[in-house]
This record gives structure tokens, C-alpha cells and sequence, in this order.
């Protein structure tokens, strides 16, 4: 990466530098011989030569799109003149380049709360979660008896009651892939290293059944293990009234839960971003990718996910794979979302949003290929499916949408016990249960925002930090938030509503 005040250029293959800052016509850029045609925005593209029609335009040494019309040196690329333009060959080359990271003679260690399977909370906090919509009001009711009230300052060990609540559970394929996807977010949240207890709540007459779901879940002789159903228990009120008394049964035990020491093996995190700019991928994701990187070292796990934000740039995940299967399983992903948004009537460029495209970003190629630096550079040890659990140590990848609530819903169900999250616009974002730590990709966004905001990744512009240094303050942020430290989404109150199964077939 080369820089200068007002441009950054990624890769001397590229056929377009960066804008720091706003340009406008006839300013001259020394570093690159050019004067500047159109006024460029900042994070925006600008050609620094000329591009005939139909021409491949590339980013980080990539393609990003095919010039839509003649371009001149200067002149500002973006959806006005740039475009996919179709399918373009890829090299997956599987394997070619995997590389796993010496091991750390002393690993780091966070300060955890060890649960009696092994598994460790960054969080120690009870759930009531839906079955269905319909039992949603009584699960936020149980939640706010004892959030809003002064009852938890008598067992400060716990974190407080998070209610989990979604528009779904009936109306649907009782035996299809939604149903199946539903129930095994639902298990994984219930399962979650973050809930010292749980309780399910269900209406009675819904397609997804509480009955089965406890049964899954080991029956109902847990003490931190309850449900109810609203219309056995003889309705609303009544339900509300044995779902506090079920809370209340569990309070104590949940309280004997205290931090202690555990090694960074055992925390999985989620890397999602939304509201992506032209700076994601120069500052916030490929730091964090360094971040993952260093958690990998240490024997802790990354999850990247997003799948149609990494179409375009799936062939360097490829390379990465552990084995050619792994790689392959990927492709198929892919090939599954070609035919899904299809059917659909949509397309994989849907992608950037509006707010994406305002803050630089043309095309789905170019996101993509600034999302998948969030991933690092090691070797990808497996691929899941939505919301399954996840496994294996080091870098993974979960299938999810590229909405941001749905995505970190999955990660969450599979495990991952925190959520790192970049954004450049400023999206507004908190998953249920889990510490999201919200990255800021540009210093303007840090000004603007940093009510929302954990940490600025804007001095990489300025010059100020390098992405080896952000890096490691990353990973220190990480520990930190993971032995309880509490991120701005915790403190605002989000995730409330941003728990999200994905809802993929018809509602009946």
C-alpha cells in the first residue's frame, strides 16, 4: 500500500487509486502524474489511466468490475461507468496457498466463565427465548420484570435477562429446511456458553414445539433449564407469572458463576461488517484480518461469513482451503446462492446497498473483496452451514446471508461468544446475548458516531497507525471485551430485536 495526503494506491497493478479526502477538478496528484477530472469523494475511486470499454478494472491486483464506456485517466469510477459485466474466470487453485501460523510458545488466556461442559461465556446471562412469534409479549414481559427493576443487584455475577424473540415458527414447512434452520439456531443459543439458564416459552398450538426442543436439549430436569407453554399455563398473564417464578428458581445458581482464567482456545469469534465503505478494505477489515490471525496463533477460532459478500473473492478463500473437499464445499455454496437468488428473481450483484455505494463501494466484486480481508491469511479449516456448531480451531467459514442481524445470528448459534463487527457508514448493531465490538473504518465516522463506536481504524488513512499496529490492538480490545469489558452495543441496549433466524422458503 502506497500513500500520499490525498490518495492511497493498494497495488501497482491497479488501475485506480483511493481519495482520502474530497478532490476536486484540475487538483494535480504528484505520486500518480495526473490532475483530477471530476470531483472525486472521499473513499471514491479515480482512474489513473485510460480504460477502453468492456475493459477488466482492477482493485488490490482484482477485479472489481468492466468499464461500462470509455474512462479517462482522472475521471472518478463508480456506478455511473463501472459495473460486473457477467462471470469472469476464476483460478480456485485449492489448497495452493494454506498456511498455518506457528504456534505461540504462551498462548494468551481472557477471563472467562467455565461452564461444566468445557465450554467458556465472555457473558453470564439468563435467556427467555420464543418458540414462535406468538409467545414473543411474554418473553419480553419475564425479561423486563427484572431488568427494569432492582431484583439482579442482589446476584451481581449475573448480567442480566436477555429476552430472544423472532417473527417466525409457524406459517411454515413443519419438515422443510426453515424449520431445520430455526431449530438449530434456537438450540445454539440455548446451549450458548453466555446463558447460565434458559428458558423456552411457546404458545402451544405453533408448529415449532417446545416439547421436542427441551428433548433435544436434555429434558426439563435442569435446574437452568425450564419452559412453559402459554396456552397450559392459562394465558398470558399466568404464563408471565410462572415464567418469573421460573427465573427466579435459577437466579442463584447462575449468581455462583465467577470469571476465572481460561486459554484463548476456547473463544470463537464472529466477523461480520455492515454498512461498508470505500475504506473497509484498507483500514478496518484486513487490520482485523491481522487480528484473526494472531487469534489463530494463540489456538482461538474466527468464523467469516456473509456468503453473497465474498462472492467475487471466494477463489482466495480456495487456495486457503485445508483440503480440496473444503474448497469445494465452498464452490457449492456459491453455486447454491447463484440458484437461490435466482429463483428468487434477484441477482448476486443486489449488492452494495445505497449507503455502501454513497461511501465508495461499486460493486459486489469490490465488497467482496474488502470483506474476505476480515479473514486473515491462514488456512481455512472448515466450512458450515448456517447456525451449525462450529468445531474446528483457527479460521472457518459459516454460510449465512449477507444481512448483518441473520449472519451474526448464525455465528452466534454456532458458537462464537463474541462478535467483532466494521462498519463505515455507522450501522447500528448489537446481537442478543453476545459483546459486539463495533470498529469504525474512517476517522469522520469516529467524530460522528463514537457514541456507537468501540474502536477507530481511521489512522490507518492518516497515516498515524499501521495495520500491524491496529492489529495488536485489536487483539488486546478482544481480550479485554472478552473478560468483560462492555462494548457500546451493550451499553445502548441492542439486541433486543436483532436476533434473526433465516427464513429461506415460502410463508405458508
Amino acid at each position: 500500500m502506497a500513500q500520499s495526503p490525498d490518495i492511497i494506491r493498494l497495488h501497482a497493478n491497479d488501475d485506480v487509486v483511493i481519495a482520502c479526502k474530497q478532490l476536486l477538478p484540475g487538483h494535480k496528484l504528484e505520486a500518480e502524474s495526473f490532475t483530477v477530472k471530476e470531483l472525486i469523494p472521499p473513499g471514491h475511486k479515480i482512474a489513473t489511466h485510460k480504460i477502453a470499454k468492456g475493459e477488466e478494472v482492477r482493485r488490490y491486483n482484482q477485479v472489481i468490475g468492466f468499464a461500462k464506456n470509455d474512462i479517462e485517466v482522472g475521471q472518478h469510477i463508480h456506478t455511473q461507468n463501472l459495473a460486473v459485466g457477467g462471470e469472469f474466470e476464476r483460478d480456485y487453485a485449492f489448497c495452493q496457498a494454506k498456511k498455518d501460523p506457528a504456534p505461540v510458545a504462551n498462548p494468551a488466556t481472557f477471563q472467562g466463565f467455565v461452564r461444566a461442559n468445557g465450554k467458556v461465556g465472555t457473558r453470564n446471562y439468563i435467556a427467555v427465548i420464543a418458540s414462535v412469534n406468538c409467545s414473543a409479549t411474554v418473553v419480553r414481559k419475564v425479561a423486563e420484570h427484572f431488568n427494569r427493576s432492582d431484583i439482579l443487584k442482589q446476584y451481581p455475577n449475573i448480567d442480566g435477562i436477555v429476552p430472544i424473540v423472532h417473527n417466525t415458527g409457524c406459517g411454515m414447512n413443519g419438515g422443510g429446511l426453515d424449520m431445520v434452520l430455526l431449530r438449530r439456531t434456537i438450540h445454539g443459543f440455548a446451549t450458548h456458553p453466555n446463558f447460565a439458564g434458559v428458558l423456552l416459552v411457546g404458545l402451544g398450538c405453533e408448529l415449532n414445539q417446545v416439547g421436542p426442543m427441551m428433548d433435544d436439549l436434555g429434558g426439563p430436569g435442569k435446574s437452568t433449564l425450564k419452559s412453559l407453554v402459554i396456552q397450559d399455563a392459562g394465558g398470558t398473564t399466568a404464563a408471565i407469572k410462572m415464567g418469573i417464578e421460573a427465573i427466579d428458581g435459577m437466579l442463584v445458581e447462575a449468581n455462583k458463576a465467577v470469571r476465572e482464567t481460561a486459554p484463548l482456545s476456547k473463544l470463537i469469534i464472529g466477523l461480520n461488517c455492515g454498512g461498508s465503505d470505500g475504506y473497509s478494505g484498507i483500514t478496518a477489515n484486513p487490520a482485523l484480518g491481522g487480528m484473526v490471525d494472531l487469534l489463530v496463533a494463540h489456538g482461538g477460532t474466527a468464523i467469516l461469513s456473509e456468503t453473497p459478500e465474498i462472492y467475487g473473492a471466494e477463489h482466495l478463500l480456495t487456495r486457503r482451503a485445508d483440503t480440496p473437499e473444503i474448497g469445494k464445499k465452498l464452490i457449492d455454496i456459491i453455486d447454491w446462492w447463484r440458484d437461490y437468488t435466482a429463483r428468487n428473481g434477484g441477482e448476486m450483484d443486489n449488492n452494495p446497498s445505497v449507503g455502501n455505494k454513497v461511501g465508495g463501494l461499486t460493486t459486489i466484486l469490490e465488497k467482496s473483496l474488502g470483506a474476505v480481508a476480515k479473514g486473515g491469511t491462514t488456512t481455512l479449516k472448515a466450512v458450515y452451514n448456517f447456525a451449525e456448531p462450529v468445531t474446528a480451531k483457527g479460521f472457518v467459514y459459516m454460510d449465512t446471508p449477507g444481512y448483518d442481524p441473520v449472519s451474526a445470528t448464525g455465528q452466534a448459534a454456532g458458537g462464537a461468544q463474541l462478535i467483532c463487527f466494521t462498519t463505515g457508514r455507522g450501522s447500528a448493531f448489537g446481537c442478543a446475548g453476545v459483546p459486539t465490538i463495533k470498529f469504525a473504518t474512517n476517522n469522520a465516522l469516529w467524530e460522528r458516531q463514537r457514541d456507537d463506536m468501540d474502536i477507530n481504524c481511521g489512522d490507518i488513512i492518516t497515516g498515524e497507525e499501521t495495520l500491524e499496529q491496529l492489529s495488536q490492538r485489536m487483539f488486546q480490545a478482544v481480550i479485554d471485551y472478552a473478560s468483560g469489558k462492555r462494548a457500546r452495543s451493550e451499553e445502548l441496549g441492542y439486541g433486543q430485536d436483532e436476533f434473526i433466524p433465516w427464513k429461506v422458503g415460502a410463508v405458508m
